[in-house]
């Protein structure tokens, strides 16, 4: 005979009876037994598949339940007991159904389908305690459930109960017969990754639509229809998961300067909709253009190449808030999920989270741990913090210089309040670097030094209490020092748990460019425009770089135009440009550039320019010679016109060692286009006093300076030059 094995496992157990029940078969034994059946079978059948339960056993006038989870058994019984009051409604007092429930989580024994122990035993004494319509639960189904649904809890006491050797603390559900509302308590521990069933069961009930909301058209039986998208239509395909634009909330409130508070909602809602692996969001940067403008859902969707628009409103009156959305299909104009919350400005976190579940739902996607933790972690639960980073965040993303210098202001208001404030200390670090990247330093009246430094404090102190955007801001850190290793690494961190942000797409596209991966990089500026269709700037700058790097100097002359075009401010274009249209001959117009830039600049300042300007990201050491011919286009740029490659070598054949050396230098510069100078700079390497700078020059022409290797190989073992010699020969050789 085989060993007979006992299983055991850890059960949340569900025990309830029927109140009365000797009495009501008495009054009318058929009538109860029917209606019993009835409840068994429209109520608690349904509901116990849909908390995933298990029903072990039924019994006259009792059922019990076995359950994986805590959370879910405790929201069957509350929705349980509602149920049954409203169907006892229209029912006489004498033959109404009255359950009573008892939770318990604790180790059961199973055999044969059946369940055994003191887990069972527990359940079985608290259902008898219970109050008729109510449940009451175990310490222990307690200390699992607390911080993860919204109802009150009173503590009992702890009691002996029959055959169980040690005393078991009682907790009564309160409010058990009303379905739980967005109205839910405080949460003091934010980054508490338990708090995604309380969101869950917030939302059990959602709301018929058209009572929800007062001021957006589903509310209005007036309102037009929504006219659909097209997909023909649509500015850009439509991605192969479920894409969502946030629109801004409008700010319905009376009081002034609630602007900020409706945005900050929009926003953390794009944040935490975008680290969700499932969804494609749209970044706030394109949903924001349309912040005041009547738009039409159907044309929304079709210029951003989503298929779901949210929106939504916000009402402030001191300490009140009401915040209604909508979820809404562009594609069919039916509205897939809305809801409102109504309550106390302080709740305002645990509203957002209500929010997030049910979109989640509505459009069948799951939540990883990583991303529930994510999310929940990144926050702060000062509210006045909370308003100080949004106004800060609000002015960071407009990309002017002054409104960064006001974001930083209001930034530090953020961390003065919460001193453990993670994203408003990347926040910072990304502003001290947008200043010092976009060479606004000047107009802005700063210290180089303080501002850069002040960036590499920020970020040590984000690092400390990390988030994705300290990742995309200790990404750039390390491209800036030309760490492309590193830069990779915290920019693919930012990917994996913020994949919808374009930022970070664009802090990996300068990870690969400095690392001599160009054409990679383009694929990632892809990402990040998609992502945000009305891209700012700098991520021309990223691309037009590498277009640059990876030897495309046409096409990267269009893309920075494009962007200056788009936007004049954008000073950080500027020089760039310069630098290739020079090395494409085009030098009366980079010569202009160069003067916008700078106007009124003398024409020996021009020329020292390159020597004071900084590109704000270095090349691994493996490809520094993409980073110097961007400088040695600008030096080209800066020189007067009426200095070409035939008057250099003009100048070089004089055989005066001061001139000659100024002339092999400035043929450097112009790169590939001296090819035809290699003949007399082959000459040049018997000339001692000009021979480093004559190798290093036909290094710079690169492939076109082929004739001069056999020279060039004669001297590559001497001691003093011979390092330069094969660096050119390198160089020369195309690899």
């Amino acid at each position: 005979m085989a060993e007979h094995r006992v299983q055991r496992r850890l059960a949340a157990i569900f025990a309830a009876d029927v109140v009365g029940y000797s009495r009501l078969m008495e009054q009318d034994e058929v009538g109860t037994l029917n209606a019993l059946k009835a409840r068994r079978r429209d109520v608690l059948g349904p509901l116990v598949a849909h908390h995933r339960g298990r029903i072990v056993k039924v019994t006259g006038d009792g059922v019990l339940v076995e359950f994986a989870s805590a959370v879910e058994a405790v929201q069957c019984a509350v929705e349980l007991q509602k149920r049954f009051t409203e169907a006892n409604r229209d029912e006489p007092e004498a033959r109404r159904v009255v359950m009573r429930i008892g939770i318990n989580l604790g180790d059961v024994i199973i055999e044969g389908g059946d369940v055994y122990g003191d887990g069972v035993n527990v359940a079985a004494r608290l259902e008898g305690l219970a109050d008729p319509g109510g449940v009451l639960i175990s310490g222990t189904a307690f200390d699992q459930v607390e911080k993860k649904l919204s109802y009150g809890f009173e503590f009992l006491g702890e009691q002996q109960v029959k055959n169980i050797e040690k005393p078991v603390r009682l907790y009564r559900v309160l409010a058990q017969a009303q379905a739980p509302t967005l109205t839910v308590p405080i949460k003091t521990k934010r980054d508490d990754v338990r708090r995604w069933s309380a969101i869950a069961a917030a939302v059990v009930v959602l709301l018929v639509a058209a009572g929800l909301a007062l001021w957006m058209r589903i509310g209005d039986p007036f309102a037009p229809p929504i006219e659909v998208a097209s997909t023909k239509k649509m500015a850009l395909p439509l991605p192969d998961k479920p894409s969502i634009a946030v629109l801004p909330f409008t700010n319905m409130s009376d009081e002034a300067g609630q602007e900020n508070f409706a945005d900050g909602m929009t926003d953390d809602l794009i944040t935490d909709l975008s680290k969700i692996g499932g969804l494609f969001v749209i970044s706030r940067n394109s949903t924001f253009v349309y912040k005041g403008k009547p738009v039409k859902i159907g044309q929304v969707a079709e210029e951003l190449g989503v298929r779901y628009i949210l929106e939504g409103s916000v009402q402030r009156a001191g300490d009140r808030l009401r915040v209604n959305a909508q979820l809404i299909d562009a594609l069919t104009g039916g509205h897939v999920w809305a809801d409102r919350f109504d309550g106390s400005v302080s709740d305002i976190f645990s509203a957002q989270d209500a929010f997030l579940s049910k979109i989640v739902e509505a459009l069948k996607v799951n939540l990883t741990g990583t991303e529930k933790q994510e999310i929940a972690s990144a926050k702060t639960d000062n509210i006045r913090a909370k308003e100080a980073f949004d106004a800060g965040w609000s002015l960071y993303l407009r990309y002017t210089a002054k409104d960064t210098a006001a974001a930083i202001i209001a930034l530090k208001k953020a961390i003065a309040i919460d001193p453990k404030y993670g994203r408003a200390y990347a926040a910072l670090a990304l502003a001290n670097f947008r200043i010092y990247d976009s060479l606004w330093i000047r107009e802005l009246g700063m210290e180089p030094s303080n501002v850069w430094f002040g960036a590499m404090d920020y970020l040590e102190l984000a690092k400390k209490y990390p988030t994705p955007l300290s990742s995309t801001a200790e990404a750039l850190q390390n491209a800036s020092l030309g760490q492309g290793q590193d830069a990779r690494l915290n920019a693919g961190r930012a990917i994996a748990l913020d994949p919808n942000d374009p930022e970070a797409h664009i802090a990996m596209a300068w990870a690969l460019t400095i690392s001599g991966k160009p054409t990679e990089a383009l694929n990632f500026v892809a990402t990040a425009m998609r992502l945000n269709p009305n891209y700012p700037s700098h991520y021309a700058l990223a691309r037009g770089t590498a277009l640059f790097a990876a030897g495309d100097a046409q096409q990267a002359v269009e893309v920075f135009g494009e962007g200056i075009t788009q936007n004049p401010h954008a000073t950080m274009l500027y020089l760039p440009l310069s630098s290739v249209l020079a090395q494409l001959g085009r030098r009366a117009e980079a010569r202009q550039m160069l003067l916008k830039f700078r106007p009124g600049i003398e024409q020996m300042g021009l020329e020292n320019f390159a020597d004071t300007y900084i590109f704000p990201f270095q090349w691994d050491s493996e490809y520094a010679a993409v980073r110097e011919r961007l400088y040695d286009g600008l030096r080209v740029a800066a020189l007067p016109l009426d200095v070409t490659v035939p008057s250099l070598e003009a100048e070089l054949r004089t055989g005066n060692p001061i001139d000659g050396q100024r002339a092999v230098r400035r043929l450097g510069w112009f790169g590939p286009a001296a090819a035809e100078a290699v003949p007399v700079l082959t000459d040049a390497l018997k000339n001692k006093y000009i021979r480093k700078e004559s190798i290093e020059t036909l290094g710079k022409i690169g492939p076109p300076a082929k004739a001069a290797i056999p020279a060039l190989l004669t001297l590559q073992n001497e001691v003093a030059i011979g390092i330069y010699v094969k660096s050119a020969l390198k160089q020369i050789r195309g690899n």
